[in-house]
């Protein structure tokens, strides 16, 4: 049974006093990147070959237990930014944490994600991860590995992940579950 929460990124559970810890996180990126195959495959442990593309924002939520105190993660999944869809900083207020996503088998996503790290990091400066999604996937015959690693200081930590597999997405997660819990 859960006790009424004193804060709102807190709630404090009468049976054993242990206070869990609300937390929100931005997963960013263009448009086609996978960012919501990663949520899906982190949240319920699935993956679907259909693409449905995100509008506005879908908020998922997971426990981890992280150490000490288990962390309730707010899973923001963004809708793809583009030339059709622009960045809107007001999905940002509260969060504690970013993924950035980009697609290994495009490498326009990259320089399109940073042009969208940039616009988050004018409105907020918080622990960030970048993950090249889809490794599953051949890379693109552009793919430029000395680009990705250009930007790697701008980042906390870098994850090639595929969604698809599961590969290194539980590990993502829980790494931006501990750092936002040590900032």
């Amino acid at each position: 049974m859960l006790g009424r929460s004193s804060s709102p990124h807190s709630i404090n559970s009468r049976d054993n006093q242990t206070i869990m810890l609300q937390k929100k996180i931005c997963v960013l990126g263009p448009t086609g990147v996978g960012k919501t195959s990663l949520i899906k495959q982190f949240v319920e442990g699935i993956f679907s070959e259909k693409y449905l593309t995100s509008i506005g924002v879908k908020i998922d939520k997971k426990l981890l237990i992280n150490g000490i105190r288990p962390v309730q993660l707010m899973i923001w999944d963004l809708e793809g930014i583009d030339k059709y869809s622009h960045f809107n900083p007001r999905y940002l207020r509260g969060a504690s944490g970013l993924i950035f996503v980009a697609d290994k088998s495009r490498f326009s996503s990259v320089s399109e994600l940073m042009e969208i790290y940039s616009l988050t990091k004018k409105h907020l400066d918080v622990p960030s991860i970048l993950a090249i999604n889809k490794d599953d996937l051949p890379q693109s015959i552009k793919w430029d590995q000395s680009i990705v690693d250009s930007h790697a200081q701008s980042f906390d930590r870098i994850f090639t992940t595929s969604a698809k597999t599961g590969q290194s997405v539980e590990e993502m997660f829980e790494q931006i579950g501990k750092l936002i819990t040590e900032s």
